[in-house]
């Protein structure tokens, strides 16, 4: 199973991102997975967390990422979810975590590296 679970949703050109608080970075909502929970759950879980005034329709499982980030060795191992339906405020919930979300272009903006993979697997430039 996947240590992580991770949303991507796109509309009009733009994805979903979350920035974290801590080095401001952006990603793909989503997060760590408690023990006993699935991928599924997990996801569901974390977007309550962060974003608790937006709603998700259905979910497909993309992918499960298994890689090694060249540059800092750390392992991914995440869970990708997609998701077409998705509408609500972007109000944040964990504001000791993430600071910002927004509907923004994939390029030209500091990503965390796992979400950098995830961007240029589903976007290609």
């Amino acid at each position: 199973m996947a240590k992580s679970s991770k949303l991507v949703a796109a509309r009009k050109g733009r994805v979903l991102l979350v920035r974290r608080r801590r080095d401001r970075l952006w990603m793909f909502p989503g997060g760590r997975r408690r023990v006993g929970e699935s991928e599924r759950k997990c996801l569901r879980r974390e977007l309550g967390e962060e974003l608790p005034k937006l709603k998700v329709g259905p979910v497909k499982l993309w992918k499960e990422v298994k890689a090694e980030n060249r540059r800092s060795g750390r392992k991914m191992n995440d869970a990708v979810f997609v998701a077409k339906d998705v509408s609500g405020r972007l109000k944040i919930g964990d504001k000791r975590e993430i600071d910002r979300a927004a509907w923004r272009k994939p390029r030209g903006i500091k990503l965390t590296p796992t979400s950098r993979y995830i961007r240029d697997k589903l976007f290609p430039q």
